[in-house]
């Protein structure tokens, strides 16, 4: 009896053995196992379209929110153009504003001085005229013939007038 090459009794029975093994196997384990085997294929394939679905979907979502970040950054864009303009039209409008408030106190100081210029010049004119009144006034009444008494009285009524306007 050799190992390689067993007698013919014992492969018949070592055929009909495995025979009997695989007609059972094929007839209750193969089922189950191929069936097994397909409904984990099914359970892969499925898992691989719902992963294929979740990547488009999220490329879809980064597409949009790259979108809207740009529309985003966009609006920021005009949003500070708009808010620079409105600022150098406030700008120039209170620039504008404040110097016509300044030309008009310009003016009115101007407008004030020459009133109280022309007030003073007339406060003048009338006290150089009282003085002139009085100086003739007093004049008139000391009838004086001699030039030296004259000299000496206008002397001392000037000094009578600047003492007295002091």
């Amino acid at each position: 009896m050799s190992l390689l090459l067993p007698d013919s009794g014992l492969l018949f029975w070592m055929l009909l053995s495995f025979g009997v093994v695989f007609v059972v196997l094929a007839k209750y384990g193969f089922p189950v196992i191929t069936k097994m085997v397909e409904e984990r294929r099914a359970y892969i394939d499925q898992s691989l379209e719902v992963a294929r679905q979740a990547n488009a979907q999220l490329a879809k979502l980064k597409e949009e929110s790259d979108a809207l970040i740009a529309a985003a950054n966009k609006e920021q864009g005009r949003i500070m153009r708009e808010a620079m303009h409105e600022r150098d039209k406030i700008i120039v409008e209170a620039r504008k504003h404040a110097e016509a408030l300044a030309q008009k106190e310009l003016d009115d100081v101007k407008q004030q001085i020459q009133q109280e210029k022309e007030e003073a010049i007339r406060d003048i004119r009338r006290q150089v005229a009282v003085l002139s009144v009085d100086i003739a006034e007093k004049i008139i009444r000391h009838n004086l013939d001699k030039e030296q008494d004259q000299m000496e009285m206008i002397d001392r009524m000037l000094d009578e007038m600047l003492t007295a306007n002091r």
